[in-house]
């Protein structure tokens, strides 16, 4: 069946993995989509103007790019698990099928997550375990970013986050944003770690316990890849860059539901 996203408002599955962009020219990686995942294609009434873009205004995940693009060269989607916007290249669709099962986000306890962590933890040292390097976008293994290898740990146990560092800060339970309050005895197995040298998170890991965090970090400051650091300053110049970014540690307590809405968030 050959898919028309300008007349058919409807929630689609991804046949294969998928990469989807941040900017209509698809020139760099936004995010990527597993197999499975589901989506909409957003209404070209939907997408931000140019003005919105230019003021400001538009407040979602796309960073910055003017539209300029053809309409049926790029399609502008939102993933249904985080309610993520990107952009899908028209060569894409034929990777896209209707789903007779609409994604139904599942709730998790603070109890039942939990139960989950060693299993989340665990994904991790296999992510780490596997040869590997830095993508900035990538959640679909082997190569991950930083807040990409966070989600998709969680999600291997059917646990979703927001996709962004920044995000993800936002959704969990904190346990402090004061650094010089934070005490390891009071970090729990699987807590995430958050840094940045601004107003909000840049960078995220998942704690190991012992003072040690797993994540993925770049090529310039970092691993190129995943690798186990430590909150010390007694560590290599890797982990004393880090901590010197420390912003602070939260829990997650809940799994995030998405909207349910194909239209836009702002």
């Amino acid at each position: 069946m050959m898919i028309d996203p300008l007349s058919d408002i409807a929630e689609y599955q991804c046949k294969i993995n998928l990469n989807l962009y941040d900017s209509p020219q698809c020139d760099r990686l936004a995010t990527q989509a597993a197999a499975g995942r589901h989506l909409w294609i957003l209404p070209s009434e939907d997408w931000p103007s140019k003005q919105m873009i230019n003021t400001g205004q538009f407040k979602g995940h796309i960073k910055g790019h003017l539209i300029n693009c053809p309409s049926s060269q790029v399609y502008l989607v939102k993933l249904c698990e985080d309610d993520y916007n990107a952009w899908l290249p028209a060569s894409s669709l034929n990777d896209l099928e209707l789903t007779a099962n609409p994604y139904i986000p599942q709730s998790f306890s603070e109890i039942e997550i939990q139960a989950c962590i060693h299993q989340i933890v665990q994904f991790a040292y296999h992510a780490m375990d596997t040869p590997n390097q830095y993508l900035w976008g990538g959640t679909v293994g082997p190569h991950y970013d930083c807040s990409g290898l966070v989600q998709a740990a969680f999600g291997s146990a059917g646990i979703w986050l927001p996709r962004d560092a920044y995000q993800q800060e936002g959704f969990v339970r904190l346990i402090t944003l004061d650094v010089r309050s934070i005490m390891l005895s009071c970090l729990e197995f699987g807590d995430l770690i958050f840094f940045g040298v601004n107003h909000q998170a840049d960078h995220v890991g998942i704690y190991l316990g012992d003072g040690r965090y797993i994540h993925s970090s770049g090529m310039q400051h970092g691993r190129n890849g995943i690798g186990i650091d430590v909150l010390s300053s007694q560590g290599d110049a890797v982990s004393r860059r880090y901590l010197q970014q420390l912003r602070g540690v939260g829990r997650v307590i809940r799994s995030y539901e998405s909207s349910g809405s194909y239209h836009l968030d702002s």
